[in-house]
């Protein structure tokens, strides 16, 4: 799932500096460390080959952050982050948030370049991607496991899905919600 970030002519050490926390971050410091590392990124010499991928640029004990290449439309589906909370910047193209809303209609948040957000651990949500969008996402703490959400005969369950794989679409939960 990952190409290293080395391939990608990234400063090591400026990504170390950007990474550095001697605790968990808050929500709006992922943000801030997302926006950080956008600036080390050229996307002219991105490969954009492919349907894209996601790139490990860090993981230590606080935080971990990924470059999201998506050179294909890419939904996340709705799924948690079991507690770590995320920032997201966005490079290129663009990305819709969506928090799981019931009783309302759903409330997509769209970003494009130069825009960042965060969202909390305890959510539960979705992101849309542009084909050709490029994001970092910065977790805190780095994420255990990912929550997926979709309906089976109509009840809600969440499966589990290993933190480096990509969460699948929530095709029948997202129809019952955008009905």
């Amino acid at each position: 799932m990952s190409t290293p970030s080395g391939e990608l002519g990234l400063d090591a050490a400026r990504l170390r500096a950007i990474a550095a926390s001697d605790r968990p971050l808050a929500p709006h410091e992922c943000a801030e460390r997302a926006r950080q590392a956008a600036a080390l990124i050229e996307p002219g010499r991105l490969d954009r080959s492919g349907p894209g991928e996601a790139v490990l640029l860090w993981r230590d004990e606080h935080s971990e952050a990924w470059l999201n290449l998506w050179w294909q439309p890419r939904d996340t589906g709705y799924h948690d982050h079991t507690g770590s909370c995320v920032g997201v910047h966005v490079i290129e193209g663009r990305a819709w948030n969506e928090p799981l809303t019931i009783g309302g209609p759903p409330e997509p948040r769209e970003y494009g370049p130069g825009e960042t957000f965060w969202f909390p651990g305890e959510g539960i949500h979705r992101m849309d991607h542009q084909a050709g969008a490029i994001t970092i996402h910065v977790y805190s703490p780095p994420i255990q496991a990912i929550g997926h959400y979709d309906l089976h005969d109509g009840e809600l369950r969440r499966t589990p899905v290993l933190p480096d794989e990509p969460s699948p679409p929530s095709a029948a939960l997202y129809q019952a919600l955008h009905r």
